[in-house]
């Protein structure tokens, strides 16, 4: 028996063995000279390695047949060829030349808030071919609906208009999100408002899902994930297109983008104009959008300077009441909603949110030397609008405004119409040094950001029945904030063997809150809060075998209580902050045509702030810290090429959330 079992170990070794080579060569420069720490990779296999200090490399356990190879360095230009190994032959020399390359901005605009290959955090990719397959006009969280532990919900039904999502189960204002490393969330209500961008992914390049705490970046702290949009690609050649689409409830969409490609290999511009329409799902849950990107680069031969420019203009008839839970099964009133129907008879017709917001972006990036690039960036956005609503026998002095009285009687209530607005500013740098020696043993990264915003929050009467003291334009509430944000840290990655690598990334955050708020006694006071946060993380990535991967982790992360916490609740029955235990264990196998990843995930919470139900002190709901509360589960990613051309993936998480 045990020469039968040993014959057929042999047996299936010896063909496993047949048809395997090994790639050898050197990479060098133009001039000869060897390029140490370049990245060879065999596109289909994912097989690759780094260069020596000769500039040599080699390759083992490579199948005989056509292959496609990638040579990518930090200071050259990424070099692709086709090779095919003949039959028989055992090893195949293939030495290359790479040409300098002037600078890759896609990938230093966000390396600072990026997972690497080797970076032991749980992440998932979203390369440009797959959001153009997928962008149909909707927003972004209805892109990242199929990356694992996402779900994505929609006001209006169609995935047009204020659109969310949850990832791990997660609300948005958890979520942290930066454009080109530059922080999205809103500084006080700390979501995002993803119909503010409509369209944007046409002039997304890549997208970064980073799951748990992740690796350290700009704003909020992530307490669920955090999501990394890049627009910021060298294209090269000229280029112009015109796209549309047409969908179920009067949806439209068309943009139009261009492409100047390379001038005099210094300038280049890129621009993009879109419109999209929707009636909606749901009653009355139109979407009127309209947005631009533009953005012009110059191109030195090691430093970058790029200028972006984006806006997005939304009128959104409000859906985000929800459907009666009583409707839902009946065929004829599912999709009723109750916006607007304060007023009598018809629905009021402007029930609306109207709200422009526009992004200004100054890029710079300078590779000082092969193993030293810098990045910094300003950046300004302008917001400004309101939603409006017709509100049925509302008290005069809830408007700040008297009772009318009359020879008979006094009337103390009136139907009016009020817009309720917000008009802010939000501006900042942020920068990153970034190491990586010849040989990629050690890779460091010290980055951060200063940001400031301030926030104007008003309400006006444009109409009312009885109007009182009152005039057209009536403010009845003024409520400014302040809010500054700076955060600095250190990210170092050490290969500490050939196959094992350590991570180690430390992060000091302040936070300065200056508000309108409520005293004890119901009183409003300009209030100030200041906190500071320190979130490490660290964690290893282990090569077991050439295409078997494993990692682990553990991250803290602690974040400020929102707005609502503040300016509902006095100071002393205000919340204290959240703090977030995150340990992540992963592991990865890939073949020639298949892959599968595995995720065991623990988020230990520590005085998450939740609704309870419960009135504060000055008849507020209210959000209370509670001591303990996790969320654990184990996450599935796979696929496999079934034929050329033609694949499946999928993904599945099952996961245990408690308070």
């Amino acid at each position: 028996m045990k020469q039968f079992i040993t014959g057929l170990a042999l047996l299936i070794l010896s063909g496993y063995l047949h048809g395997q080579a090994f790639v050898y060569g050197k990479i060098s420069d133009v001039e000869g000279k060897p390029i140490i720490g370049a990245h060879v990779m065999l596109l289909q296999s994912n097989k690759g390695t780094l260069t020596d200090e000769d500039g040599r490399y080699r390759i083992e356990n490579v199948s005989q047949g056509k292959h496609r190879v990638a040579v990518s360095h930090v200071s050259f230009r990424t070099l692709k060829r086709q090779l095919e190994i003949p039959s028989g032959v055992e090893a195949y020399l293939l030495n290359m030349q790479m040409i300098e390359e002037a600078i890759e901005l896609d990938q230093l605009v966000v390396k600072a808030t990026r997972a690497g290959e080797k970076t032991p955090i749980t992440y998932s990719n979203l390369d440009k071919e797959t959001i153009e397959k997928n962008n149909l006009g909707q927003d972004v969280p209805f892109l990242l609906k199929w990356t694992p532990s996402a779900v994505v919900t929609s006001d209006g039904g169609t995935g047009i208009g204020y659109t969310g999502i949850r990832i791990r189960g997660t609300d948005p204002t958890r979520i942290n999100v930066t454009i080109n490393g530059i922080p999205l969330n809103d500084a006080e209500s700390q979501g995002v408002f993803w119909v503010d961008l409509p369209d944007f992914v046409s002039s997304t390049e890549d997208i970064q899902i980073q799951r748990g705490v992740g690796t350290s970046t700009n704003g909020a702290g992530a307490f669920g994930a955090s999501v990394n949009l890049n627009t910021n690609k060298l294209h090269r050649d000229a280029y112009g297109i015109f796209s549309g689409s047409v969908g179920s409830f009067n949806t439209f969409k068309a943009n139009a983008a261009f492409g100047t490609g390379l001038l005099g290999e210094k300038f280049t511009f890129d621009g993009r104009i879109s419109k999209i329409t929707s009636d909606g799902f749901i009653d009355r849950a139109s979407a009127d959008l309209t947005s631009f990107y533009l953005s012009g680069t110059y191109l030195g031969k090691h430093n970058s300077l790029k200028f972006n420019v984006f806006s997005g203009h939304e009128i959104t008839y409000q859906a985000w009441n929800g459907v009666p839970a009583q409707y839902i099964d009946d065929d004829n009133l599912r999709t009723f909603n109750t916006a607007g129907t304060e007023k009598a008879g018809d629905p009021h017709p402007d029930e609306v949110d109207n709200y422009k917001q526009t992004h200004y972006q100054l890029l710079y990036n300078h590779s000082l030397n092969r193993n030293w690039d810098i990045s910094l960036a300003g950046h300004y956005t302008r917001g400004a609008g309101y939603f409006e609503q017709y509100k049925a026998a509302e008290e005069f002095g809830d408007y700040n405004l008297k009772d009318v009285a009359l020879e008979d009687t006094t009337i103390t209530e009136t139907n009016l119409i009020r817009r309720r607005w917000l008009d802010n500013d939000f501006y900042g740098i942020t920068y990153s040094l970034n190491y990586s020696n010849d040989s990629r043993k050690l890779q460091g990264i010290i980055g951060g950001a200063w940001n400031n915003y301030d926030g104007k929050h008003f309400g006006e009467v444009i109409w009312a029945e009885y109007f009182s003291n009152g005039e057209k334009g009536h403010h009845y509430y003024d409520n400014n904030a302040l809010k500054m944000d700076f955060n600095i840290f250190g990210k170092v990655t050490y290969l500490l063997t050939n196959s094992l690598s350590g991570y180690l990334d430390l992060q000091f955050r302040q936070v300065d809150y200056d508000f309108l708020g409520i005293d004890a006694e119901g009183k409003n006071v300009q209030q100030k809060d200041a906190l500071s946060f320190f979130n490490p993380k660290a964690g290893i990535y282990y090569d077991f075998r050439e295409n078997t991967k494993f990692y682990a982790s553990f991250g803290i992360a602690n974040r400020e209580p929102n707005r609502d916490d503040y300016t509902e609740s006095s100071p002393e029955n205000r919340p204290e902050h959240e703090t977030l235990y995150n340990a992540e264990l992963g592991f990865q196998q890939s073949w020639e045509k298949a892959s599968i990843g595995v995720n065991l995930y623990h988020m230990d919470y520590k005085n998450q702030l939740a609704l309870t139900g419960e009135l504060n002190d000055v008849g507020a709901a209210k959000r209370v810290n509670i001591p303990d509360s996790y969320r654990a589960g184990i996450e599935l990613v796979g696929g496999v090429e079934i034929y050329n051309g033609l694949s499946f993936n999928g993904s599945a998480t099952l996961s245990s959330n408690k308070v």
